[in-house]
């Protein structure tokens, strides 16, 4: 399958040289202590939205983006905003950044950031699950129409704290130990996907991995009760949680 994209696109430049091509990737989904963005899923609701960080590595300068994930008819729509590590705490808070502390300023991405701080505050969201993964992704040469990744070894855990962490204490594996794949185009569906599909004989399945995380560990396992919130925490949005030896993603 790598051979027959690889006549139509390019390997993302992160994966140069990484075994299996392949980049971490890592997400801080957020919802509220009833999980409504989760049972927006279950419940295959129509229009539903996922509210999450996306981040590439633990290092101080590098950028996180604050992510805007809709569901909108048939159509996924994405909308993200890049902020500096520090403002992370503040934004989960409900606070707008510093301009200092935004990777961007264009108003597409500013717009993204109010809209998911707005819905952040609307359900009372908080952090509540960190998954990570290996990502090999396949791009267009001339622009970004089409996009063909294939994810491995996704691992999830509960995580309550206002922090975009990279280790993890007590990761599980979900869908393992089949790998992701996804088709994503922006305007028309190509041609060749149609091929691909058939030459593979590839049928569309569901393979959610905040919801299949939440589903996997066990929704009670992500309530207030849970997370160890008290008073003090909550105001500050940090869980007290256990903190046991950290293992990186690569391990």
């Amino acid at each position: 399958m790598r051979d027959f994209i690889s006549s139509y696109l390019e390997l993302d430049e992160f994966g140069l040289g990484r075994p299996d091509l392949a980049y971490p990737v890592h997400s801080v989904y957020l919802d509220s202590d009833d999980l409504e963005t989760h049972n927006a899923y279950i419940n295959g609701t129509k229009n539903r939205y996922k509210l999450r960080l996306r981040y590439y590595d633990g290092s101080a300068d590098s950028p996180v983006f604050v992510e805007l994930k809709a569901r909108v008819d048939n159509c996924i729509l994405k909308r993200r905003c890049g902020v500096r590590r520090e403002a992370v705490p503040g934004i989960l808070a409900g606070q707008l950044p510093e301009m200092d502390q935004l990777i961007t300023t264009e108003p597409r991405h500013l717009a993204a950031l109010e809209r998911f701080i707005l819905l952040m505050q609307e359900i009372n969201a908080r952090p509540k699950l960190h998954n990570c993964y290996e990502r090999e992704a396949w791009v267009s040469p001339n622009d970004n129409s089409v996009r063909v990744t294939f994810d491995r070894k996704v691992y999830v855990e509960p995580y309550f704290r206002n922090e975009a962490p990279v280790g993890m204490e007590n990761p599980q594996l979900v869908y393992s130990p089949f790998v992701i794949l996804e088709l994503k185009f922006t305007n028309r569906f190509p041609d060749w996907f149609k091929v691909l599909v058939q030459r593979f004989n590839l049928m569309q399945g569901s393979s959610a991995k905040y919801s299949g995380g939440v589903t996997l560990v066990g929704d009670e396992n992500f309530s207030p009760e849970a997370s160890f919130w008290d008073a003090a925490s909550a105001e500050h949005g940090i869980a007290q949680t256990h903190r046991s030896e950290l293992i990186s993603p690569e391990d």
